[in-house]
């Protein structure tokens, strides 16, 4: 049986998979190089032209009665405006054509040369001003020529000739729409580069930050490997000989059991101290071991700037390795408080323990001078630091600017010791809570 395949839209296969308003798919939104329908410049022509030829006719201002000749003259130079990105100069001639020959029969108006002058404003927007001045004369030029020194040789009505004001009046115009053509091509340009910047410097952002990662990685499986390779050697040599003395001597098996012991807790104070601390780069050194949230009043005391901590639920001895993160992840916080958030900051630091997690939340009321997004634009290492922290225990971390400040809100699974579901089902319990 033949499984029917559902084809994907366009805009989710290639090298540029995603929806068009995506940040990296944007940069052609400006790009003036790109064809699109133009189906709204043709509507607007054609309302233009049809409605204000059928004004002047009851103004008496149309000189024969239009016939459907007259119409298509008004309707295809607006139609034509469905190319004008394609062929701008060709769309332009037409359109100047057709308005040209309408206004043979009617008096001067800008009502039905609204089609060639977006024309003409297409061909400056496309990058070609010689191309768009030269057409610009020549429409004028026949102009002046069909309806102003050819009028009478022509047997048209009197009306239909220009006077002073429509002969100065309609080169400005043409000028003033060159002109916006090119500062339109100039903007979009420039938006079009803005857009690139943007995206180069958000992919520098995230190759940065899983550069740091993968360092940070390999030091600490460099420090493991170096404090497991010695010490489990010694516990591993001190095994043999206690098993080999066990029996007929005693005593000296009893030492190698102590040596055994004495490695085994040196071993794992090492692993501690090395899981325990991820970062280490511009951190101040704490004048007493960071051992957990039993130290946080110590911590607060010392961050530099006035700190209020509240604490919420029944505080419980937590698993040694969120303890020392949850101290870790307070400290980096309010250490970008002090570096960014500027001399005025005062930070706030709630502990709330839920029966299967410990919540942290550190927000700052003040924002980094010059910077609009505080601490989180600055684009250091801290938050992507503590989110790793974070993640490697099961938990997760947000951070971002609030109202007047910025805020860091973390949740990692803390079960209580009555709860025996432990860690395993935290991430299933606490699904959908906000951090």
């Amino acid at each position: 049986m033949r499984q029917s395949r559902r084809r994907e839209p366009p805009w989710m296969t290639g090298a540029n998979a995603g929806p068009p308003w995506r940040l990296e798919n944007r940069t052609g939104r400006f790009n003036p190089d790109r064809v699109h329908p133009g189906i709204g410049a043709v509507i607007a022509g054609v309302l233009f032209h049809v409605l204000g030829a059928n004004g002047l006719a009851d103004e008496g201002k149309v000189f024969v009665p239009i016939t459907p000749w007259a119409w298509i003259l008004l309707v295809v130079g607006p139609v034509a405006l469905a190319w004008r990105r394609a062929y701008p100069v060709t769309v332009f001639a037409i359109a100047a054509a057709a308005s040209i020959a309408f206004a043979t029969v009617a008096e001067p108006s800008w009502v039905y040369a609204v089609a060639p002058a977006l024309a003409l404003f297409q061909i400056a927007r496309r990058g070609r001003p010689t191309a768009a001045a030269l057409s610009a004369g020549a429409a004028y030029a026949a102009y002046l020529l069909i309806c102003g020194l050819g009028a009478d040789r022509l047997g048209l009505h009197d009306g239909v000739q220009p006077g002073l004001r429509e002969a100065l009046l309609l080169p400005v115009g043409m000028a003033l729409m060159i002109f916006l053509g090119t500062a339109s091509k100039a903007r979009a340009e420039h938006m079009a580069e803005v857009m690139k910047v943007r995206a180069e410097r958000a992919r520098a952002r995230e190759e940065q930050e899983r550069r740091q990662a993968s360092e940070e990685r390999l030091r600490i499986a460099r420090e493991l490997h170096d404090v497991l390779g010695h010490h489990l050697s010694l516990i591993n040599v001190q095994a043999g000989v206690g098993l080999h003395l066990m029996e007929r001597q005693p005593e000296q098996a009893r030492e190698a059991l102590t040596a055994i012991k004495t490695a085994s807790a040196e071993a794992l104070r090492e692993v501690r101290s090395v899981l325990g601390v991820l970062r280490t780069e511009d951190e101040a050194a704490p004048r007493q071991p960071a051992l957990g949230l039993s130290r946080l009043g110590d911590l607060t005391a010392d961050a530099g700037l006035p700190v209020e901590t509240k604490v919420t639920g029944e505080p419980r001895d937590l698993p040694p390795e969120v303890d020392r993160a949850a101290y870790r992840i307070v400290q980096e916080a309010l250490t970008n408080v002090r570096k960014h958030a500027g001399p005025d900051a005062a930070a706030r630091v709630s502990v709330d323990y839920l029966p299967t997690a410990l919540h942290l939340g550190i927000r700052n009321d003040g924002r980094a001078e010059g910077e609009p997004d505080g601490p989180a634009a600055a684009g250091g290492t801290g938050i992507a630091g503590m989110r790793a922290r974070a993640q490697s225990l099961g938990g997760k971390l947000e951070a971002g600017p609030v109202d007047g400040g910025f805020l860091v809100s973390v949740l990692l699974p803390a079960p209580s010791g009555d709860d025996s579901s432990g860690r395993d089902d935290f991430s299933g319990r606490n699904e959908g809570r906000e951090c």
